[in-house]
């Protein structure tokens, strides 16, 4: 592969990715995905390849940032232009998300640095998630009025207790400990471990692929058993039956960490607050495959609002990212502009496919 936006190659028994983008911190491209999905399917073939790891290019070096997501650019251009490319990026990349959650080799992630959106859907999927004291996570798409996609509602839905809505609705960023401890990542080292582990990846004649993943997993180092998350809070409070419910909660609670949580709530989109909170429960009844499905349909909806008279450059979306990284007011013109302006009529469409079972464009997932 060209050495353009990720790196793909194979160097003793490992299949190693480098993403190659580090002034964009690794946010994905369209060609990035096909990138990757071409080099795990011809890797899975291929007896020469025990195992994958992968790992973000900083802008120092190897290491330092694993990927912040897609690429939000490309998504507020190709929709305002209406470039078909758009549904392909969205197509490809939950495929890409599927195959790696059922990847026949082990594949091992190093989500040291940023670790957000489309970061998430290449690495939680993995049968290793390696994470460091410099690891940022978050699923923070309320915030441009999006969802936790890339199987956000799967993986988000798993987490023990509350913490999967806290976390995809409030785009709350967390560190390693509440990543292992939410079950979003397996193991923590030391960031100055990555490279000499990399190296060691590259040029030990392992025999098998279970014991490429035991030698990683014996460099595991304790990082503390308890979550700096008020996960006492969180699962009182995000029990609630709706988003507006939520809010009451908060406001009784009365805490400092209440009153930063309904800010922070308060600041995302609206309209999306109700689909994500609707997203992760209907997701915990799901398995994978039917959960990228419906979120292939949602986001869909999210770019194309018919329902609302909301085409592509007019959807909420659109101007969220449009607010962030375009014009970059930080003052989306969200609509509703409250919480408590949000009906049913507006989020249940979101859940009804725009395509027929047998169209779906993620049919053939199993």
């Amino acid at each position: 592969m060209a050495e353009t936006s990720i790196r793909a190659e194979v160097r003793g028994r490992m299949g190693l990715i480098t993403l190659n983008r580090p002034a964009a911190l690794n946010a994905l491209s369209l060609e990035m995905i096909r990138g990757l999905t071409g080099a795990l399917l011809e890797w899975a073939q291929d007896p020469q390849v025990l195992a994958v790891a992968i790992r973000g290019q900083g802008k120092e070096g190897p290491f330092g940032a694993f990927c912040a997501g897609g690429d939000i650019r490309f998504f507020h251009r190709a929709a305002t232009q209406g470039d078909p490319a758009l549904e392909d990026f969205f197509t490809e990349e939950y495929a890409l998300n599927h195959l790696i959650h059922t990847y026949s080799k082990p594949y091992i992630a190093f989500m040291d640095g940023v670790v957000m959106g489309g970061g998430m859907g290449i690495s939680q999927g993995a049968s290793l998630r390696v994470v460091t004291e410099r690891t940022r996570m978050a699923m923070p798409e309320t915030a441009i009025g999006l969802f936790p996609d890339v199987g956000g509602g799967f993986f988000l839905s798993r987490c023990p207790g509350r913490i999967g809505e806290y976390l995809a609705l409030t785009g709350q960023v967390i560190a390693a400990r509440d990543a292992v401890r939410a079950h979003l990542a397996d193991g923590y080292m030391l960031s100055g471990q990555l490279g000499p582990i990399w190296e060691t990846l590259a040029q030990t004649p392992f025999e098998t692929g279970e014991a490429v993943e035991h030698w990683i997993a014996t460099r595991f180092i304790a990082n503390g058993d308890a979550f700096t998350l008020d996960v006492g809070k969180i699962d009182s409070i995000f029990a609630a039956d709706t988003v507006s419910d939520i809010l009451v909660r908060l406001q009784d609670d009365g805490s400092d960490w209440a009153k930063t949580t309904d800010e922070l709530l308060r600041k995302r989109s609206p309209l999306m607050l109700h689909v994500v909170l609707e997203q992760v429960r209907r997701a915990r009844l799901m398995g994978l495959a039917d959960d990228l499905r419906m979120e292939r349909d949602l986001v869909r909806h999210c770019f194309n609002t018919a329902h609302l008279g909301r085409p592509g450059p007019a959807s909420e979306t659109v101007e969220g990212v449009r607010a962030l990284a375009i014009d970059k007011d930080h003052s989306p013109r969200w609509s509703p502009a409250r919480i408590e302006d949000v009906t049913a009529d507006m989020v249940q469409p979101f859940f009804e496919s725009p395509w027929p079972a047998h169209a779906h464009p993620l049919r053939q997932l199993r």
